[in-house]
């Protein structure tokens, strides 16, 4: 996730001080990695170098002075490209997961032992996220639902491999 994106789209929404950008990300984005401050006054100082962002005031209170940031024309230009441009699909060609079980075949290791453990950590990783979007509100569910997706995806390629291990157990071992 681009972080410097991000805060320039809460800004959008109009002009905040460091903390309350902090305080926005948290609670919308944050929800298993919150920012660190250092993060959000680093970012706040490169999106001001390259003029997407501009200060609009200082607000005085009990503790330091707080700066107010608001986004330029040219931030805006550069959050709609950005919300333009697609990710790029993550292709998980050459995982750590599909080594392991070849070293295991070569190795004359049970790699179905290896698939089993990885299911069993995926079921309850899937139980961990189901209990967490049961209780979570619209963001969190689709977050979980985001995840779980992918762990699906993944319980259906090590099915999908233990059908076939005898097959590839063939091909890499002499």
């Amino acid at each position: 996730m681009s972080i410097g994106h991000t805060l320039l789209g809460l800004l959008e929404r109009g002009p905040r001080h460091g903390y309350d950008l902090k305080r926005a990300y948290d609670e919308h984005f944050g929800h298993d990695r919150p920012l660190a401050y250092g993060q959000v006054y680093a970012t706040l100082s490169r999106l001001l170098k390259h003029g997407l962002i501009e200060e609009t005031g200082v607000e005085q209170g009990g503790g330091p002075d707080r700066k107010r940031y608001a986004v330029t024309a040219e931030g805006v230009t550069d959050v709609e490209k950005w919300l333009a441009t697609p990710e790029k699909p993550e292709l998980y060609m050459q995982s750590t997961l599909y080594t392991k079980v070849i070293i295991a075949l070569m190795s004359a290791r049970d790699a179905e032992d290896v698939l089993d453990t990885q299911r069993h950590a995926h079921l309850r990783a899937m139980r961990e996220l189901t209990t967490r979007k049961t209780a979570g509100d619209l963001a969190d569910q689709l977050i979980c639902d985001h995840a779980l997706f992918h762990l699906e995806a993944d319980l259906r390629w090590l099915e999908l491999t233990a059908a076939r291990l005898a097959d590839l157990r063939t091909r890499v071992t002499p």
